[in-house]
């Protein structure tokens, strides 16, 4: 099996190619970025001496047409899209996440499609959606909540779901959106991530380090932890495609998660951790941002549970898996 993997040398990317590497049915990894660091030893099953795929490293621009022959030169049969312009830097810079985060998919979706029309495999496509999706939200949330996207990011989101459902119905691929919550916990770094106060605060209190939130104790979050979210990605390409529908035959799935207070996720950081937990946060809520992530109400995700999907299993297991490689 030939998989590629877009935004591999991103947070989330560089363990999916991890674990990737480490599948006994994978013969080669693609994986794409702008900038790629060197592949490292997989952290997966088996140890150093276990056999592993090797990887085929292209870095480049997605909506480059010579990128995409590159990518595509020979036929691939599993793509994990996952390359994106975030919430802020996709505010500060919209023409970029214009390119990126709605050429770079058409793109992809085109080429796959070409690749089926000319004999070679149905690709299943993996599409790295978000909870940016749903917007602002104040009542539970289940499969029934309608999208009402706010910021840049959430709509690009939805039109990548709306062109993947479409190629599937097509037979361009076998599509699957996966709406990803907070992913933690990503290294400091200028990301344009809007949510990253999340794995700041796991970061900080696990050293034993004070840490000012953006957000009051009481705010609700979703979160999963990296490996989790591999899990879920890997499951969404191996999974039975009849599995996949999705409500209402969207193909796209609002992931179960961890509910939780950001007090609660301090705790559970003390706890693992053995630092002072809560005490060691300053509380300095900026309104604006706790409204976007941090009243999040309960979430109900029938379709994905039943279609296999999971989260953490509670928030010590979150927090523990989210410092793993």
């Amino acid at each position: 099996m030939r998989v590629l993997v877009t935004g591999a040398g991103g947070f989330v990317g560089t363990a999916l190619v991890d674990r990737l590497r480490a599948c006994a049915e994978v013969s080669m990894v693609v994986a794409t970025d702008l900038g790629l660091p060197p592949p490292g030893p997989t952290g997966a099953d088996g140890g150093k001496d276990a056999p592993q795929a090797p990887v085929l490293q292209i870095a480049g621009d997605l909506s480059d047409p010579g990128v995409q022959a590159r990518l595509f030169a020979t036929p691939v049969d599993r793509v994990f899209h996952l390359a994106s312009i975030p919430g802020g830097m996709a505010e500060q810079q919209p023409e970029v996440a214009e390119r990126v985060n709605l050429g770079a998919t058409r793109a992809l979706l085109d080429a796959c499609a070409r690749q089926a029309q000319a004999g070679g495999p149905v690709v299943r496509f993996v599409f790295a959606s978000s909870i940016a999706v749903l917007g602002p939200l104040h009542a539970p949330v289940d499969d029934r909540t309608p999208l009402q996207p706010v910021l840049r990011y959430g709509h690009h989101k939805r039109t990548g779901e709306q062109w993947v459902a479409q190629a599937h119905r097509t037979g361009a691929v076998q599509g699957c959106s996966l709406r990803l919550p907070g992913v933690l916990a990503r290294p400091p770094a200028r990301t344009g991530q809007l949510s990253a106060f999340m794995s700041d605060l796991i970061r900080a209190v696990a050293t034993g380090q004070r840490f000012t939130c953006p957000t009051s104790p009481q705010a609700q979050i979703w979160a999963a932890s990296r490996p989790c979210t591999v899990d879920n990605l890997l499951h969404a390409a191996q999974a039975p495609d009849a599995d996949l529908a999705g409500p209402e035959g969207g193909r796209a799935f609002t992931l179960p998660v961890l509910h939780l207070s950001m007090e609660a996720l301090a705790h559970a950081c003390g706890v693992a951790f053995g630092t002072a937990g809560a005490a060691l946060v300053d509380w300095q809520a900026d309104a604006s941002l706790e409204a976007l992530f941090g009243r999040q109400p309960a979430l109900r995700a029938d379709a994905a549970w039943a279609a296999g999907f999971r989260h953490d299993g509670d928030a010590l297991a979150l927090v523990r898996r989210s410092l793993q490689g």
